[in-house]
């Protein structure tokens, strides 16, 4: 639970960072010109979305930070998350455009994808690599695992972009953390609910060796 908590860090903050923003629109603004990022005060502008992309990208600098202090390796993907919340953020806080930061969650879901299929195309299964250790299954079965991964994450990419561009901000935010979460637990559970039948077959086995 923890970890879990550690890793939605930064998507939580972003989501109270956005509530507090939108529903003090001139502290915010405020707030923002101090620290030398004036908005531009235009009929429709939200100010609690640059408020929170500042805040994401604090928070995702203090993750690594704190890995770091705790004697920890950052992972590779964490690398990846940062930079691309530094890249689109920054672009959002600089340009005064709330695209950019829409557009974040769909690159990193995106390129989780790209490695999932790039890797197969190599011969590498990556969900195998990660999971192999908790379970074992057939090649057949870690092919169909890592498939559905990749459709899944190119899904979520396209979710993303529907959400963000055919919907209000609020509606978007809302989704960046309770529709996410939500179609990432109903995968989890129905791919858990496929791989029931080879790990009792995996069980049945052992218990026949035994």
């Amino acid at each position: 639970m923890k970890k879990l908590l550690f890793d939605l860090f930064p998507i939580i903050v972003f989501f109270i960072a956005y509530k507090i923003g939108d529903a003090n629109t001139e502290a915010t603004r405020t707030l923002m010109a101090s620290l030398g990022l004036p908005l531009l005060g235009s009929a429709g502008e939200k100010p609690g979305i640059y408020l929170a992309t500042l805040v994401a990208i604090v928070a995702s600098v203090g993750q690594i930070a704190w890995v770091k202090l705790r004697g920890h390796k950052a992972d590779t993907m964490m690398w990846v998350s940062l930079g691309i919340i530094v890249l689109f953020g920054g672009a959002t806080l600089w340009l005064h455009d709330e695209s950019f930061i829409k557009w974040k969650p769909t690159v990193l879901y995106w390129i989780f994808a790209a490695i999932i299929f790039g890797s197969a195309i190599l011969g590498r299964n990556v969900i195998k690599s990660l999971m192999k250790e908790q379970m074992e299954l057939p090649d057949a079965a870690w092919g169909r695992l890592n498939a559905s991964w990749g459709g899944f994450f190119t899904f979520m990419g396209v979710a993303n972009l529907i959400v963000a561009f055919n919907f209000s901000t609020d509606t978007w935010v809302d989704f960046k953390l309770f529709g996410s979460l939500g179609l990432m637990l109903l995968f989890v559970i129905g791919q858990s609910m496929m791989l029931t039948r080879y790990l009792d077959k995996e069980t049945l086995n052992k218990e026949e060796k035994q």
